[in-house]
């Protein structure tokens, strides 16, 4: 496989995301280190161009933030996590501002939660204001909003922000940046390239993470494979090494390339957003005549539930499954249009059924196929 001639042709135009980690950033002391930045700003300032932009996913707050504070250990209580953010972030842009002054480009900072990205309407707000940016020819700088945020800190990093933003943007590209070469064997050897569905990756990640950061090899991997469901290229290059930008848009071979694969369909950014931005809270399990329906892309129905798991309201987000074996298996994600307690009233009755039994109907449906996403 060699996609390096593609990758190469396809971001000729179209927006890129360029994902930063803390550990790129910053020395090994954890304070930022600002001639790594105006070298970043320097590599990326080329992608501007008319039918092309730029955006920029910045860790590195609550590091800096350590350094302000002159802590050798990332904190470990959440308003810790929260002060070294609020310290951390404004010193941030400031570096990035100065870095693309020389470059007559201005920065915006765009701080974000989850719950910006699962809100419909907040996420279409946050796409219109990310747009708006880019008509003004500013790079917006986006971070998780950190200070304010209990389960981004807690549970959530920013390659799967990077993820997200890939989504909200429409970008071709994923760029993550970071301290190793890409994914590597356990020789040591780096893996040119893989498809996203390519059991090898789940194989050679890690999970190591620094003092100054979170993740690792296995959220870069989770966070390619969320990117590629909507057709973007991934590449995971070092941040450290100079020039790796430069020699991954020439169709070098640098990094690793991660590629969707080419028998899945791209989703679009709707069924992306239910499939991966929102957090299920609840689980519909289904007979098998109910999967075959699903697989046909039709809606489900309340004669195909037998059981509900969680306790979900009416548009709320679930996973639908079939059982197998002591837990449920999980084959798609929906919008249901009844809560689980209204479905325990009407599971495996006709549709025609629903109004005598709940005194009201929202429809035949209880996901409907225009709110389902097959996994």
């Amino acid at each position: 496989m060699s996609t390096r001639n593609d990758l190469k042709r396809l971001v000729r135009q179209g927006r890129v995301v360029v994902k930063i980690g803390s550990g790129v950033l910053t020395d090994s002391e954890g304070r930022l280190d600002p001639k790594t930045i105006r070298r970043l700003a320097n590599e990326i300032a080329p992608l501007i161009g008319l039918r092309r932009w730029p955006y920029i996913v910045s860790s590195g707050a609550i590091a800096v933030g350590m350094g302000i504070l002159g802590l050798k250990q990332r904190p470990r209580t959440m308003a810790g996590l929260q002060a070294a953010a609020a310290l951390g972030q404004s010193k941030l842009v400031e570096a990035w501002s100065a870095a693309f002054r020389r470059h007559d480009v201005h920065v915006a900072q765009v701080l974000l939660t989850h719950a910006d990205l699962a809100n419909r309407k907040r996420f279409l707000n946050a796409r219109r204001a990310l747009g708006e940016l880019e008509r003004r020819r500013a790079i917006a700088i986006i971070n998780e909003n950190d200070t304010v945020s209990f389960e981004e800190i807690a549970v959530g990093d920013n390659d799967e922000l990077a993820a997200h933003v890939s989504n909200l943007v429409d970008a071709r590209l994923l760029v993550m940046m970071s301290v190793a070469p890409g994914v590597v064997n356990p020789t040591g050897l780096r893996i040119p390239e893989a498809h996203a569905g390519d059991e090898l990756l789940d194989t050679l990640a890690t999970g190591r993470s620094s003092r100054f950061g979170t993740g690792g090899m296995i959220s870069k991997i989770r966070a390619a494979r969320v990117a590629c469901a909507r057709g973007a290229y991934v590449a995971i290059v070092e941040g450290k090494a100079p020039g790796q930008i430069e020699a991954l848009f020439d169709g070098e071979d640098v990094g690793t390339l991660i590629v969707p694969d080419q028998d899945r369909e791209k989703l679009k950014s709707r069924a992306h957003w239910i499939a991966h931005t929102l957090r299920p809270v609840g689980t519909i399990v289904v007979d098998a005549g109910a999967e075959k329906a699903l697989a046909e892309k039709r809606s489900l129905l309340s004669t195909g539930v037998t059981s509900v798991v969680g306790d979900f309201s009416e548009g709320d987000p679930v996973e639908i499954a079939r059982e197998f074996g002591p837990k449920p298996r999980a084959f798609a994600r929906g919008l249901s249009r009844y809560s689980a307690q209204q479905l325990l009233q009407i599971k495996g009755v006709p549709s025609a059924e629903i109004p005598q039994i709940l005194g009201f109907t929202t429809g035949d449906a209880v996901v409907h196929r225009d709110d389902l996403v097959m996994l």
